[in-house]
């Protein structure tokens, strides 16, 4: 999904104006403070709240993806 389809999904897509002319893709969301919505234009605290929690629900790495994959290695028997 781009940018404009995740906030006409969340509620303020009248915003995706500013995030387009601005450059704010996926890659730089996850870095948006409330200082940047507010320059931005989004003067409403409810949408600044709306989308700073979607960001941190969907943009925040799990564990689980954050830790490389590893191979098992073969366990060696003691007695061999």
């Amino acid at each position: 999904m781009d940018i404009a389809g995740w906030l006409r999904e969340l509620g303020p897509g009248e915003y995706e104006p500013a995030f387009r002319e601005n450059h704010i893709d996926f890659d730089v969301i996850r870095s948006l403070t409330v200082e940047d919505l507010k320059n931005l234009g989004i003067a409403s605290i409810g949408h600044r709240r709306r989308l700073l929690d979607s960001i941190k629900a969907c943009c925040q790495p799990t564990a689980r993806r954050d830790l490389p994959l590893r191979r098992s290695r073969p366990t060696r028997n003691a007695a061999s």
